[in-house]
């Protein structure tokens, strides 16, 4: 069992300071790996309802802010419909996927989970003009 480290970066140059998830598997697909990584950060969100989620990608009715996404109306977030945008934004190229220095395209693509793994969520930001 291993923590593997979740960190946010943007093409714009942000990145975030990362979070550990605990992880019993050796190896995992990455679509297996995403739907861990939203349902864990739904469950956070929904245990204390914030007003700003602050996740993989914009949950539905909801306006894109500063450091997240504001509810327009307080709610519980489903980690299904969550999971479901998550994966569709991964095939859409919303965001890359990499795992130490190396990106992960497929989304059955197993990927060896060894002690201390970064995955790294790229996330493009659409250029100004462009």
């Amino acid at each position: 069992m291993g923590i593997v480290r979740f960190v946010d970066e943007t093409t714009s140059g942000s990145r975030s300071d990362g979070w550990g998830l605990e992880i019993a598997e050796e190896r995992l697909g990455v679509r297996e790996l995403i739907r861990r990584r939203v349902f864990q950060e739904v469950a956070e969100y929904n245990a204390r309802t914030p007003e700003v989620f602050q996740g993989l990608v914009q949950p539905e009715d909801t306006e894109r802010v500063l450091n997240g996404y504001a509810l327009r109306t307080p709610r519980r977030i489903d980690p299904e419909k969550q999971t479901e945008l998550a994966l569709k934004a991964f095939a859409g190229n919303g965001f890359l996927v990499l795992v130490g220095d190396r990106q992960v395209t497929e989304p059955d693509e197993e990927i060896e989970l060894a002690l201390g793994t970064e995955v790294t969520f790229l996330k493009l930001v659409a250029l100004v003009g462009g």
